[in-house]
């Protein structure tokens, strides 16, 4: 059985710079077999795409949701998005 694979564009607010986010975000996006890429924004926010299996996105965005230890998430916003196809593994974009 094939998995359904999806995409989400993910913009996460609170203490989420400064504290490994993106680090962290890779790691665990690559652990869940996820691509994409993950930046900081000028606004103090992070903000991510990931496509993969979709079970594993909601796996990511619930990590999401919590962050490395030092993070404080306030908000998590998610859209969902046609599924593309066209990352090659996940980066960190400065």
């Amino acid at each position: 059985m094939e998995m359904e694979k999806a995409r989400v564009h993910v913009f996460i607010s609170g203490l989420v710079q400064g504290v490994f986010f993106r680090w962290n975000t890779k790691k665990m996006a690559d652990k869940l077999q996820l691509s994409g890429w993950v930046r900081n924004l000028p606004d103090g926010r992070v903000e991510a795409i990931f496509e993969g299996n979709k079970e594993n996105i909601e796996k990511m965005i619930e990590w999401c949701k919590k962050g490395p230890p030092e993070a404080i998430v306030e908000k998590v916003e998610t859209i969902w998005e046609e599924y593309k196809g066209e990352y090659k593994g996940f980066k960190i974009v400065y």
